[in-house]
């Protein structure tokens, strides 16, 4: 068992191509001997986005605080803001974007543990 504050996983910035102004925190992973999922926790400041990118394998976010966007394969922008739920399905390009001026968008991102 294990119980952790996320004010105490390290936060390390996205250093992927396409990324701005992300960062990320590993508070359950492999690990911590996860058997199937790992939880990953996306901080996006305002004006910034994670890369538009695809992977094989699916994600499950939950939006913790703030407001932005969802880019899905078609370019459209889908709404998101604290208490939302989204899945992205394996391979579906996708993006976060942060549309606040001012507050962080914070999501939780649920994969795979092979793919954290």
């Amino acid at each position: 068992m294990k119980i952790i504050s996320l004010k105490d996983v390290e936060k390390k910035k996205v250093d992927m191509k396409g990324a701005e102004k992300a960062f990320k925190q590993m508070p359950l992973s492999s690990k911590d001997g996860v058997p199937v999922y790992s939880y990953r926790v996306f901080t996006v400041e305002p004006g910034g986005f994670t890369p538009y990118h695809q992977h094989p394998y699916e994600h499950m976010n939950y939006i913790i605080s703030g407001e932005g966007v969802l880019v899905n394969e078609k370019g459209e922008q889908l709404p998101v803001k604290h208490g939302d739920f989204a899945l992205v399905l394996p391979d579906e390009m996708h993006q976060y974007r942060n549309t606040s001026p001012s507050e962080d968008l914070i999501f939780i991102c649920g994969v795979p543990k092979e793919f954290e």
